[in-house]
């Protein structure tokens, strides 16, 4: 069953990935989020989940939603782990 996605579970690899699925630049996540370049950079070298305050992530994470990608939440069964996707 689906859950909702929590922005603290992102990781730096979900956030690269949608990033390429966008063909984004990190400016470009950073100003459709309105956070810092940094912020975004900083967090992509994180291993696992991204350090990235609650607000950031939030902003981030919503940012990404908007431009049609969909954060997946590893399966709690162990069948699935996270995962990016792009809506069509």
């Amino acid at each position: 069953m689906a859950r909702d996605f929590d922005p603290l579970e992102l990781t730096a690899a979900q956030l690269r990935a949608a990033r390429g699925l966008l063909n984004w630049s990190a400016q470009d996540l950073a100003d459709a989020a309105d956070v810092s370049p940094v912020t975004v950079r900083r967090a992509e070298l994180c291993e696992g989940r991204t350090n990235m305050k609650s607000e950031s992530a939030e902003k981030v994470v919503k940012a990404l939603r908007k431009a049609g990608i969909v954060l997946l939440g590893a399966d709690p069964g162990g069948g699935m782990g996270l995962g990016v996707r792009l809506r069509r």
